[in-house]
């Protein structure tokens, strides 16, 4: 007679060794690792480099900004443009009518989109003079 939690035994197993061993790792690192504490590990460091500017508030440029702002807008157009072809994919297969207004909501999305970039083109906006 076996019960439905048999089936789970090898989980529970890979589990117990899963925290059994990073215990015994963490354990390790703080047992046989340097113990120097001392002003320069407190310091922070750049791959190897003191900083340049004391303050901890550097000031970046404006078209930083502006680059970075543009890049995260149409990076959100792709991650909705994924979902959207999903959906497109199972609707045109069993209505087309339906499909093509689903093509004319994204064209027009995806057009919006085209306008901001145009006048943000037309700007300069993507120049770092």
């Amino acid at each position: 007679m076996t019960t439905t939690l048999q089936g789970y035994a090898p989980f529970a197993v890979f589990a117990t060794l899963l925290v059994v061993l990073g215990a015994g790792m963490l354990a390790a690192s703080s047992l046989l690792g340097p113990k120097g504490y001392g002003k320069t590990k407190y310091e922070p460091w750049e791959c190897g480099v003191d900083r340049v500017q004391p303050s901890a508030r550097e000031r970046f440029a404006v078209p930083f900004y502006l680059v970075a702002i543009l890049f995260i807008l149409f990076d959100l157009e792709t991650v909705f443009l994924f979902p959207w072809a999903v959906v497109m994919k199972k609707v045109s297969a069993q209505d087309p009518a339906a499909g093509a207004q689903l093509l004319g909501e994204v064209l027009v999305f995806v057009g919006v989109l085209a306008l901001g970039l145009f006048y943000v083109w037309k700007r300069r906006g993507l120049e770092w003079d």
